[in-house]
């Protein structure tokens, strides 16, 4: 049976609920950056016991795996035989903590983790500037080095090429163009075309350094849903979009 780990975002981990298929052997590391994965922890970060509101259990486990670096020994210890990564999580800015690097999700912005005195000084790296660029590619290149020097190397390493969308379909099924309405969260407007040009970019590098990757990629229309669980944004896709995915998947081996 296969074991899937996603390192990623919910566009791919949605493939499973709306598939309906089993998730035992599946695991999501989210809301992280490949800078910040590779990263030291953040001295003196305090995790909570139990979720802050309004995070739910998952979502604070990724920030507490973002800030305590745990997420590389769970993969390893996961022994996938797949791996599948998306970039779509790369949408949010990183934070520099000393030492250390952050990944300023929502998740970590309404935690209340950013009042503790290790991250308190905390300074902000523009996800979109050339440092962030920088760090990101030295990300990669630790990354790469940690599959072929781990048990990630007998893994089938899967990329699913995505894309922010430019429209939703409305209650006729007509296409909307989002326009200038996209946040990364509530107050934090985004560029759709700039952030599509940055993953365009992340995507070859990432083919280039790892060659024997293999690639899934929508072969219709990329359109949001109004309609999706987790409510109308660029990266919240129609029944389609996961379906063609989904079969692609499911050809490598998923």
């Amino acid at each position: 049976m296969p074991r899937i780990a996603i390192l990623g975002s919910c566009i791919t981990r949605d493939l499973w609920p709306v598939d309906g298929a089993a998730s035992e052997s599946l695991l999501y590391i989210s809301r992280t950056s490949l800078p910040s994965l590779f990263a030291p922890p953040v001295s003196g970060f305090l995790a909570r016991a139990e979720p802050p509101p309004p995070l739910g259990r998952h979502q604070h486990r990724a920030v507490v795996d973002d800030l305590s670096k745990r997420a590389l020994a769970a993969l390893i210890a996961h022994r996938p035989t797949h791996l599948i990564v998306d970039f779509i999580d790369e949408r949010f800015d990183l934070l520099a903590i000393g030492g250390a690097l952050a990944t300023h999700s929502w998740e970590l912005e309404v935690s209340g983790y950013l009042a503790q005195p290790a991250l308190s000084r905390a300074q902000p790296i523009s996800r979109l500037s050339e440092p962030c660029e920088r760090l990101w590619r030295q990300g990669l290149a630790e990354f790469t080095a940690f599959v072929q020097a781990t048990r990630l190397a007998e893994a089938t390493i899967i990329l699913h090429e995505a894309q922010w969308a430019t429209h939703w379909t409305d209650s006729v099924g007509s296409p909307q163009l989002f326009g200038d309405n996209v946040e990364i969260w509530t107050g934090r407007p985004a560029d759709v075309a700039q952030h599509n040009a940055l993953l365009r970019s992340y995507q070859t590098a990432f083919r280039e350094a790892l060659p024997a990757a293999k690639s899934v990629a929508p072969t219709g229309a990329r359109l949001a849903d109004p309609g999706h669980r987790w409510g109308l944004s660029p990266f919240h896709y129609t029944a389609e979009y996961y379906d063609d995915i989904w079969g692609q998947l499911k050809a490598l081996g998923v």
